[in-house]
């Protein structure tokens, strides 16, 4: 009877673990809960020098508006700053990102799985030193054939350099998934009549398409959050939105800017909570495949 009171009793350990769970849990979600409410707010409130009380209150708000919340800074964003043109701009990026780096990185990471030659150990090899490479240093070889053949601001180059830099790492990430995968799924299929791209579409691709989703996101969340080539690249026209939302803070501030940035913040960051949200299970899978065997 003791022993299964003392069971049942939370141990210290268990009770340090989900102490630590709530001050993480705490420490990430406050400051995205705190901007989205400050969104709603005036920027004399939410950046309030007097009372950090008052973005909680919204006594300028009141003042100004009339009520304790506006959407002021998401209509100054999205219609007068023309967000909507950079969150566009944003998808059209980000998902031919995704679609060409894993059309190519699947048809790339299973032929280098599945050959026996040394070259595939050395194509890796490479592709792991250009991963390692600064971003930025990457570009500097673009520039003079962009201005050359007057391609630089454009989305469709932006494209390119940043499937070129995200191909590595999709390349890495599905050739692991496919040495997990026995040889004899192949082959078995291949008896059976299937070609090899037959086996590869119909018996491989579905067994791992965990690993692909897993793949794909992360290759959105590079496109989709990158600053530095989408800043360098692009032109002000063909803006995505991180680039937009730090135009918002540039040196000269106008009233109402500074809000305009928080409301677009909150804008594109709540997307990826939905994706990530609708993924978690495949992103679980495809984290944890090959973990255990048999």
């Amino acid at each position: 009877m003791t022993i299964v009171a003392s069971l049942k009793r939370p141990s210290f350990l268990s009770i340090a673990a989900m102490a630590f769970l709530v001050i993480w849990l705490a420490i990430a979600a406050v400051p995205f809960l705190w901007t989205f409410w400050g969104s709603f707010k005036v920027q004399a409130d939410f950046f309030s020098k007097q009372d950090w009380q008052n973005a909680l209150y919204g006594v300028f708000t009141l003042a100004e508006t009339g009520g304790y919340f506006t959407g002021n800074g998401y209509e100054g964003a999205w219609i007068k700053e023309e967000f909507w043109r950079s969150s566009v701009n944003t998808m059209l990026m980000t998902l031919s990102v995704v679609a060409i780096s894993l059309t190519l990185g699947t048809l790339g990471g299973y032929a280098l799985s599945r050959s026996g030659y040394r070259y595939a150990f050395w194509v890796l090899i490479i592709a792991l030193v250009f991963r390692a490479m600064p971003h930025i240093t990457l570009v500097s070889g673009y520039l003079l054939p962009f201005f050359q053949l007057n391609l630089y601001g454009h989305l469709g180059t932006t494209i390119v350099v940043m499937v070129a830099i995200n191909q590595p790492f999709t390349l890495w990430m599905l050739h692991s998934f496919f040495q997990n995968i026995p040889k004899d799924l192949d082959e078995s299929a291949m008896v059976d009549g299937c070609t090899r791209f037959q086996a590869f579409r119909y018996v491989i691709i579905p067994v791992m398409w965990p690993g692909v989703i897993t793949t794909g996101l992360f290759s959105f969340l590079l496109a989709y959050n990158d600053f530095a080539l989408t800043g360098l690249l692009l032109s002000q026209e063909n803006q995505t939105m991180v680039p937009k939302i730090a135009s918002f803070l540039g040196s000269a501030q106008e009233e109402g800017n500074v809000m305009y940035a928080v409301s677009a913040v909150v804008s594109a960051t709540a997307p990826l909570f939905i994706l990530v949200m609708f993924f978690q299970r495949q992103i679980v899978s495809g984290l944890t495949a090959g973990a255990v065997k048999g």
